[in-house]
């Protein structure tokens, strides 16, 4: 199955941070997420929506940061993914 959004909406793939030791060792966790980063899964189409033209100025495969209570959480295939409206996206971390 495939996430696609409607209208103004977004899905996002939410980051795992990776954790550095004084001694430079790298541990990667399931619990340790970076907060309201993710990366663009899928963006809607934009259009007219709630008698508003809505352009979309995200894609597929940037890094965002967004609000913290934002969106919707679902699970598909066994992986966790956030949908938002655009408007919930605060920046694109380049």
């Amino acid at each position: 199955m495939k996430l696609v959004p409607l209208g103004d909406r977004v899905v996002l793939k939410q980051l795992v941070a990776e954790e550095v030791t004084k001694g430079g060792i790298i541990i990667t966790g399931q619990t340790k997420e970076l907060p309201n980063q993710a990366e663009v899964v899928a963006v809607g189409p934009g259009g007219m929506v709630d008698g508003n033209e809505v352009e979309m100025n995200v894609a597929v495969g940037q890094t965002v940061i967004y609000s913290k209570y934002a969106g919707t959480e679902v699970e598909l295939d066994d992986v966790k993914y956030t949908i938002v409206k655009q408007s919930d996206i605060l920046a694109v971390v380049e």
